[in-house]
């Protein structure tokens, strides 16, 4: 009885090891987006970007003698930062990952950063959060983005405008950081240029109808209406109602507005409505065009390539270190992304890690020609969409 014990002491000692061994094999990756909510139809082809990255090291066997990668999904919703940040405890927590790609939402990305990548020594690098007030967060250096900030991408859809002969709009935001960031950014460039701001106002994402809203807009005698908002919820209430009531029939987007749902859902009646989305044409973005159509990863919307981009980065970070454990990570970051070093680009992520292993430094490039400044943001240029024939077509690089 007591050999019989000691066997199975000794059984459960190596299952133990080698289930800790195993562990230790795996480096898994939080894929933190918003799934549910205002912008759940832009948030699938990003998720697929951050895993394209992994299944494209997985096929080159060049990381970390073979250590796996797997991706867990959570869903960050987009407003609500309370689920947001338990959904993010529970991949520190429960399913133990190394580093988190996201949120997608600013507002969420404010409190994860602060509620748990700060506290725990989690790297976290949204690829879509784009808030200009994410800048002065108090993230102890764990959060980055691979997605420029608003304080720009408002400068220049007011430069666009006036460019366009338009001096007067309307305007509406959603009610959170990423609308009010927007409506200040460009409101002010948008004066500065010489434009006139004849109505400004707040919208709540979720509701049914939107006419009293719209009435207001309508009201001020604005031709063009600006909708800083959610291409799933309140913007497309806007439009709706608008189109409606025939108050607006020319509408100014940023990022948030632009994808094909919403084309898919007015079609050409919103020809002539034109905005801006993160993306430029150089040698990076094309090679990753290339990259995603072969890969079925659509390039109609924004943020794919800076979703592929923040998963590289965590990748090659942790090869940089030689150790999945956080701080490392973390600790390279900035190494692997910035000069100086081997430029690499989508598709290169086999080069890197070889580079890396030989104790070489790269400057990864990427799809969205990635460099970061002191606090891990980056410039970014950006794309004009205009609507021609009921569809998102890119017409201008800024």
């Amino acid at each position: 009885m007591k050999r019989s014990l000691q066997l199975i002491f000794c059984l459960v000692v190596v299952l133990t090891m080698v289930t800790v061994c195993s562990a230790k094999d795996v480096m898994k990756i939080g894929v933190l987006q918003a799934f549910t909510g205002p912008i759940e139809s832009l948030t699938p082809p990003m998720a697929k970007a951050a895993d394209y990255a992994i299944q494209e090291v997985m096929d080159s066997n060049a990381f970390l003698d073979g250590t796996a990668i797997e991706s867990v999904r959570a869903d960050s919703t987009c407003i609500d930062a309370a689920a947001a940040t338990a959904a993010a405890e529970r991949l520190v927590t429960v399913e133990k990952v190394a580093a988190i790609m996201g949120p997608s939402c600013s507002g969420t990305s404010a409190a994860v950063a602060t509620k748990v990548s700060a506290t725990n020594g989690i790297p976290t690098i949204s690829s879509s959060a784009t808030s200009a007030a994410l800048s002065e967060v108090e993230d102890n250096g764990y959060f980055y983005r691979t997605a420029p900030s608003d304080a720009r991408q408002g400068q220049v859809l007011a430069k666009i405008t006036i460019e366009k002969g338009i001096k007067e709009v309307a305007i509406t935001y959603t009610n959170n950081d990423y609308g009010k960031g927007l409506s200040e950014s460009f409101g002010t460039a948008f004066k500065q240029a010489g434009g006139k701001i004849l109505m400004i106002s707040s919208h709540e994402d979720g509701k049914a109808d939107y006419s009293a809203e719209v009435a207001s807009l309508a009201a001020s005698g604005a031709e063009y209406l600006v909708i800083f908002g959610f291409i799933d919820q309140g913007g497309k209430g806007i439009i709706q109602a608008s189109l409606d009531s025939g108050a607006f029939d020319q509408f100014i987007f940023t990022d948030g507005m632009i994808g094909p749902a919403l084309t898919e859902h007015f079609g050409s009646a919103l020809n002539g409505s034109y905005g801006t989305m993160p993306g430029g044409e150089s040698e990076a973005t094309q090679k990753w065009k290339t990259i995603a159509t072969a890969a079925d990863i659509p390039i109609d919307g924004p943020f794919r390539g800076s979703s592929y981009d923040a998963t590289a980065i965590i990748i090659f970070a942790a090869q940089a270190g030689k150790s999945i454990e956080r701080a490392s990570i973390q600790a390279h970051i900035m190494a692997v992304a910035n000069a100086p070093g081997e430029k690499i680009y989508a598709g290169d992520l086999k080069k890197g890690l070889e580079l890396l292993a030989q104790g070489k430094d790269i400057d990864y490039v990427g799809a969205e020609n990635i460099e970061f400044n002191e606090i891990g943001e980056v410039l970014g240029t950006y794309q004009e969409m205009e609507i021609i024939k009921g569809e998102f077509v890119s017409v201008a690089f800024h």
